[in-house]
């Protein structure tokens, strides 16, 4: 497993396993799954509602929890109750901290977000966290933390696929040290990524799938990514990126499939 040192000096599995919109009801089963294919870095939610399943997962597991990299999330409506939103995750996970905690969204109409970040600082001298972060913090609101607080963000985890790669969030993540996350790395099935040409084309070359070539893409632009899936197979096919490389023709293919195409939540009207 490849690692990605964050500006703070930890390190971070750069493939994850994600569980948005598991069913919680599943969660325990999928996560348990994941860890015996071989994921060691999982990332939940308080919204996802399933950061008990992922508890009990990690509880049953037997794997020492330094092997493991847990990330969750704090809602837009605890931005200003982080300490006890903090508490109730950690007690849902079983953890005595996670690794990396996020404020989910920016929620701009709120305007909490900066208070809730130096609530996130303060979490994590406190040792509940080891790293903090940011999630859906587009240029203006990522801009905004780094001039009104002391503490760059060690990621920022953003909606990015091939259709959607967000290239001024990037640039300005990257030249302050804040380490890019991709979610719905495969563009969440809302449009026929997997069928792209510029896909089938270096999947048949290399002997894998469209889906691994996209996570092959992902990683290979040094995004920290991680795929969901309910399905074992799957996820022991996306977990099999590691023994094969894209050109530099391939990789600039796939980046000109860029058309702004976003999918998921709009960071500018989420609240």
């Amino acid at each position: 497993m490849q690692t990605v040192t964050l500006n703070d000096g930890k390190t971070i599995p750069q493939l994850g396993f994600g569980v948005f919109k598991v069913d919680p009801a599943e969660t325990e089963r999928i996560v348990t799954e994941a860890l015996e294919v071989g994921y060691r870095h999982i990332d939940t939610a308080a919204i996802y509602r399933n950061e008990e399943g992922v508890g009990r997962a990690i509880a049953a597991s037997g794997i020492p929890r330094e092997e493991l990299y847990i990330t969750t999330k704090l809602w837009n409506d605890r931005q200003d109750d982080a300490q006890a939103a903090m508490a109730e995750s950690l007690e849902k996970l079983g953890l005595d901290y996670v690794d990396l905690y996020l404020i989910h969204w920016p929620a701009p109409s709120n305007d909490k977000y900066v208070g809730a970040w130096e609530s996130l600082i303060e979490l994590r001298s406190q040792g509940l966290t080891k790293s903090i972060g940011l999630a859906n913090f587009v240029v203006p609101y990522l801009e905004r933390i780094l001039k009104e607080t002391d503490v760059v963000p060690a990621v920022d985890q953003i909606e990015l696929h091939p259709a959607h790669q967000q290239p001024a969030t990037v640039e300005l993540a990257r030249k302050n040290g804040v380490a890019i996350e991709s979610w719905g790395p495969l563009g969440q099935a809302k449009y026929p990524l997997l069928e792209y040409p510029e896909l089938t084309g270096p999947a048949a070359a290399h002997g894998k799938t469209a889906a691994q070539v996209v996570i092959r893409w992902h990683l290979q632009n040094g995004y920290i990514v991680f795929p969901k899936t309910n399905h074992k197979a799957r996820m022991i096919e996306n977990f099999e990126v590691f023994d094969f490389e894209l050109s530099d023709s391939e990789m600039a293919a796939i980046t000109a499939l860029e058309r702004e195409g976003m999918v998921g939540g709009d960071p500018h009207a989420l609240h």
